[in-house]
């Protein structure tokens, strides 16, 4: 019979356990010993949702009490994510008056500029916790963590170098589809049309369930004028990986309060009254099709989103109802530019 003492002569035993107790160690000492607290912390460090929210209070607080520089500190504590909870609530105002919107943007932008930026403060430690004492703390921690996944990982590499190495996930295949197919990118100017400022591919393959691409607008001189990209905008059926329906393209104008956004809607949810009831306020509905193209348009930008490729699911769901891939083409010109 095995001892606890003959198991303890095993590596795999002694890193396993190792493992554990640096865990257990530093989780105890982190989360009950000593935890780190913070106070007078920014909106900042809030989830993306929250932020939202407090932004809406925000805009609120200001149709009642008109007050410029105390929407002007509210907007700044927000830090990077203001321009982002931003756009969303213009997407989705949930009941705030778009002339108070546009207003409280108006007062930001006079303070801040056209691209809205503003100073942030950072989270400050708590005054009575001993920031030394605290290194200190932090330090051993996550030296004990470090020691014990080290000896962990030794004894456990053969077991995970098993897993398959060449499994090709479905975001690899997308950005096969893509490399390839920006082989073939439009030429423009060969049409007598000024070339883009900027110019991609991009490729949806059916489960990346978190499929979201996004690509800035830079002049070559490196002046950023906006955003533009594309997302999931809905799903149909149940279970894994997800059937995408539609998809959402945007443009983000540093010039323009507004997001310009078109959904790109399957055949069989462009003809759901329920989808296209659910989808109607993000955007403009327009049913894929194959060389299908789509102009957003903003105050001093436009995009230009090609459909290159189409292909739907067989599966159970109705007949094109979802996408098995879809490979679209998106190029970006400034309005002035068009009329030189």
């Amino acid at each position: 019979m095995t001892s606890p003492l003959d198991l303890l002569k095993k590596p795999l035993v002694v890193g396993i356990l190792g493992a554990v107790a640096g865990i257990i160690i530093g989780l105890l000492w982190g989360w009950v010993i000593q935890p780190v607290k913070f106070i007078d912390a920014t909106p900042a460090v809030l989830r993306s949702d929250l932020q939202q929210d407090y932004l809406r209070m925000a805009i609120d607080s200001f149709r009642v009490n008109r007050d410029p520089n105390l929407a002007v500190q509210r907007w700044n504590e927000l830090g990077p994510a203001a321009v982002p909870a931003l756009q969303a609530i213009q997407q989705d105002p949930r009941g705030i008056d778009p002339v108070v919107i546009a207003a409280y943007v108006q007062v930001i932008q006079t303070v801040n500029g056209p691209n809205l930026v503003g100073g942030s403060a950072a989270p400050q430690p708590a005054s009575n916790a001993p920031i030394s004492g605290l290194a200190v703390v932090g330090i051993g921690v996550v030296l004990v963590l470090l020691v014990g996944a080290a000896v962990a990982f030794f004894f456990l590499r053969p077991l995970l170098t098993n897993r398959k190495s060449d499994e090709v996930t479905p975001s690899m295949q997308a950005m096969e589809i893509t490399r390839e197919a920006s082989k073939n990118k439009t030429n423009f100017e060969s049409m007598g049309v000024a070339p883009p400022v900027t110019q991609n591919m991009t490729t949806y393959v059916l489960g990346d369930d978190l499929y979201d691409e996004s690509f800035s607008i830079d002049t070559s001189g490196g002046e950023f004028l906006g955003e533009y990209g594309v997302g999931v905008s809905e799903t149909v059926g149940v279970g894994d990986p997800k059937k995408v329906t539609a998809l959402e393209i945007w443009l983000f104008d540093k010039n323009d309060i507004k997001t310009a956004t078109k959904v790109l809607m399957s055949a069989h949810a462009f003809n759901d009254a329920g989808l296209r009831a659910r989808l109607e306020a993000k955007g403009e509905l327009i049913q894929i099709e194959a060389q299908k193209q789509v102009v957003l348009e903003t105050e001093t930008l436009q995009l230009l989103a090609t459909v290159v490729d189409l292909q739907y699911g067989n599966g159970s769901m109705p007949d094109k109802s979802y996408f098995e891939r879809t490979t679209l083409e998106l190029a970006v010109w400034r309005k002035a530019d068009q009329k030189a």
